[in-house]
C-alpha cells in the first residue's frame, strides 16, 4: 500500500487500567460501554478504525503488563492470573474527560469479551491498550465501506468523519442490528442468504455503479467476507490492490464447530 494509504501508528504505549462509568444498550445485540481512567486523557488515538487491545479479568485482581514489551510480560504470569486480550475499536473519546466508548457486537457467552461486556456494569474494571489505525482514504474522490457487526462501530466513526462521497454496506444478520448512522448505509441481511458472510455484499456490490475518480476501499469483518469482496473489487471491478484495505476480524468455524466459534478480534501477536 502506498505511503499516503500506510497505516497511522502510535508511540509505544502501555496497557492502563480503566473503569466502566455507562453501560447502554443500541440494539438487541449491540451494547456500547464508557470507560474512564487517569490514563485515558494520554490515550494515543489515530482515526475512526483506531484499534484498542482489551484486558479481561480471570479473577477478582486484575493485574496488567507495566512494561513496554507487554506481550511477553503477559504471557509469563500463570494462567490463572492472565487477563483475556481482544481487540475492539474505539468508537469515541474525550481526552480532556478521560471518556472513551467501545460499542460491543453481543453473541452470547461464546466468546470472553460478549459475555463480559453482556453483564458489565458501572465500577467494573479492564485494562485498555492504545494500538492504532488503517483508514487512510487519502486523495481518493470517493469511498467504499463495508463490514459486519464487529465493523459497524469504525464505519460508525468513518461516515462521521468522511469528507468525500461514501457508498456503505453492513453485512449484519437480520434488521434488530440495524442502527442510525450520520450516513446513507445499505443494511443487508445474512438471514436472506442462510448466513453465508459477503454473500449478500458481493450481490450487492455487482448492481453498484461506481462513480468516476480514485476510490478507496476500507473493508473489514467476517474473514470470508473481507477477502470474498477484495477478491471480487480485484478481479471483476478492476479496483488496485493498493486502494483497499482489508481485514478479517474474525473466522467463523466449521458448521460442524460453529457452537463454539470465536467472533471476536484476537490480537495479532496471539
Amino acid at each position: 500500500m502506498s505511503e499516503s494509504l500506510a497505516a497511522r501508528q502510535v508511540p509505544p504505549q502501555r496497557p492502563m487500567f480503566a473503569t466502566v462509568t455507562e453501560v447502554r444498550r443500541l440494539a438487541p445485540r449491540m451494547v456500547r460501554i464508557t470507560l474512564t481512567g487517569d490514563g485515558v486523557g494520554d490515550f494515543e488515538y489515530a482515526g475512526p478504525d483506531h484499534l484498542v487491545r482489551i484486558f479481561l479479568p480471570v479473577s477478582n485482581d486484575l493485574r496488567l503488563p507495566t512494561g513496554s514489551d507487554w506481550w511477553a510480560e503477559l504471557q509469563a504470569m500463570p494462567a490463572d492470573r492472565r487477563p483475556v486480550v481482544r481487540n475492539y475499536t474505539v468508537r469515541r473519546i474525550d481526552h480532556a474527560r478521560r471518556r472513551i466508548d467501545i460499542d460491543f457486537a453481543l453473541h452470547g457467552d461464546s466468546g470472553p469479551a460478549s459475555a463480559w461486556a453482556g453483564t458489565a456494569a458501572p465500577g467494573d474494571r479492564i485494562g485498555i491498550l492504545s494500538d492504532g489505525a488503517r483508514y487512510r482514504p487519502g486523495d481518493a474522490d470517493w469511498q467504499l465501506l463495508i463490514g459486519d457487526e464487529t465493523a459497524v462501530p469504525a464505519i460508525s466513526s468513518m461516515l462521521e468523519e468522511a469528507r468525500t462521497p461514501v457508498h456503505a454496506f453492513l453485512e449484519v444478520q437480520d434488521e434488530q442490528d440495524v442502527l442510525e448512522l450520520a450516513g446513507r448505509v445499505n443494511w443487508l441481511y445474512r438471514s436472506d442468504t442462510h448466513g453465508a458472510h459477503g454473500a449478500r455484499t458481493v450481490e450487492a456490490l455487482r448492481s453498484l455503479s461506481f462513480p468516476p475518480g480514485t476510490p478507496y476501499v476500507w473493508v473489514a469483518g467476517e474473514s470470508a467476507l473481507a477477502t470474498s469482496v477484495r477478491r471480487y473489487l480485484v478481479n471483476e471491478r478492476g479496483i488496485d490492490k493498493e486502494r483497499i484495505y482489508f481485514c478479517g476480524y474474525w473466522r467463523e468455524a466449521p458448521s460442524a464447530v460453529r457452537a463454539t466459534a470465536r467472533t471476536e478480534r484476537e490480537p495479532a501477536l496471539a
